[in-house]
């Protein structure tokens, strides 16, 4: 798989938690309760995207291999209520899939569906292998409604606001002539924000023919970027229907906007200024422009990427390796970044490897590796809580080795893609 767009499509992803005490503008640094949310339907595969005010979470629920060696067969998005999981089945297909912050304090949530009606371009752009039209839903009162595309055949769903509001992408079905020949997933993808039902077009930047809104706040701020078939050229933050690109660190490209809060803070990743790697990113606005921090990346780990902020700036995570293995969940807070697996207790026996989103109530989603006991070596979601209180000794330090994931082929890679990772493409 060599393109974004194809790499983009799963949003299988990342891990764990943590939250900060509040005093006045400080944080201290919290501990966590962590509540496995397993797997579904016999999978082995769990990874939760978002994170409601209440504690709702939405996740990918997947099943791969026994040996976990080959790639995701099935994949069903799901909503996780108290430990009550909920199936939000499908359009019609097989399979459906989560992206980032994709549920609100309503309970309503967003993603992509197969439908039963093979693409009549071969395209496959939910990623299962099934070549089945893919479309964008919204979940609702416990039924799930396509959502319009923009004259395509495919689309998906990411983020969601109170109002019910979605940001995501769709087709309108013409051939993009930046994709390289032999790329399935060749037709141009723009930024959506969905609002009562209908599909309104958000602008790119310049020429760029291509982009995807990946987070929405409460304003109607959306978040994500412009580009080609194979490049994110540009972070970009939408206001008022116009597309405002984000600053870089002086290398363009593998650049993007991943979740946006109620202030407009904005993160994501971007490429790091001597152009080897990328770093997890968060975007202000100060004065009369926007300025950019780079998060940089644990000790040991190659990369980084943002991908949930809340509204009182804490910015959760996840690292990787120069491989592309998820190596470690993270909270970024007072400018500096921890693992939160040293915030964990051991008694959780779960390793977090991705961190994807965080509540008001400093709640955090995400995924890890189960330690031992019958689910070894599996991957599952997880939400941890804040609390004061001594955690003793923690995962981190009691893990005889370091977990790290390296997610099926036909996901990890359509991930890293849609990361928008360029030359470090796995």
């Amino acid at each position: 798989m060599t393109t974004l767009r194809q790499l983009r499509n799963y949003w299988m992803l990342w891990v764990t938690t943590m939250v900060l005490a509040c005093f006045g503008n400080a944080f201290a640094q919290a501990s966590y309760t962590v509540t496995d949310l397993g797997d579904m339907n016999g999978g082995n595969l769990g990874c939760a995207m978002g994170v409601n005010d209440r504690g709702w979470t939405e996740v990918m629920y997947g099943t791969q291999d026994p040996e976990q060696t080959g790639p995701l067969v099935q994949g069903r998005a799901g909503v996780n209520i108290e430990g009550l999981k909920i199936d939000l089945g499908t359009l019609g297909g097989k399979n459906s899939w989560t992206q980032y912050n994709g549920i609100n304090e309503r309970g309503e949530a967003a993603g992509l569906a197969e439908t039963s009606v093979p693409d009549p371009n071969g395209e496959d752009v939910c990623g299962f292998g099934t070549h089945l039209t893919c479309r964008p839903f919204l979940w609702k009162n416990g039924h799930m409604r396509a959502l319009p595309t923009l004259g395509g055949n495919n689309g998906q769903a990411s983020g969601i606001n109170k109002s019910g509001q979605i940001a995501g992408y769709a087709e309108n079905g013409i051939v993009d002539s930046t994709c390289p020949s032999g790329i399935t997933n060749n037709r141009i993808d723009l930024p959506v924000l969905w609002e009562k039902g209908k599909a309104q077009p958000l602008p790119t930047v310049g020429i760029d023919p291509d982009g995807v809104a990946w987070g929405i706040n409460n304003q109607g701020q959306a978040a994500g970027y412009s580009g080609t078939c194979t490049s994110a050229n540009h972070a970009v933050v939408w206001e008022n229907g116009t597309a405002i690109p984000l600053p870089d660190l002086g290398v363009p490209g593998a650049s993007q906007g991943i979740a946006i809060n109620d202030q407009g803070q904005i993160v994501g990743q971007v490429l790091s200024a001597d152009g080897t790697t990328a770093y997890g990113a968060l975007w202000q606005y100060q004065g009369q422009n926007y300025t950019i921090t780079s998060l940089n990346t644990l000790p040991g780990d190659f990369y980084s990427f943002a991908e949930g902020i809340n509204n009182q700036g804490q910015v959760v995570g996840s690292t990787q390796l120069e491989n592309g293995d998820w190596s470690h969940a993270f909270i970024y807070q007072n400018s500096v970044m921890t693992d939160l697996n040293t915030l964990f207790p051991a008694s959780s026996n779960l390793y977090a490897t991705m961190a994807n989103a965080i509540n008001e109530r400093g709640q955090i989603s995400g995924m890890a590796t189960v330690l031992s006991g019958p689910n070894a070596g599996k991957i599952h979601a997880f939400l941890a809580t804040p609390v004061n209180a001594s955690i003793g000794r923690s995962v981190a330090e009691v893990a005889r080795t370091h977990p790290k994931i390296t997610l099926p082929a036909n996901v990890g890679n359509q991930l890293l893609r849609r990361l928008g990772l360029g030359p470090f493409e796995q």
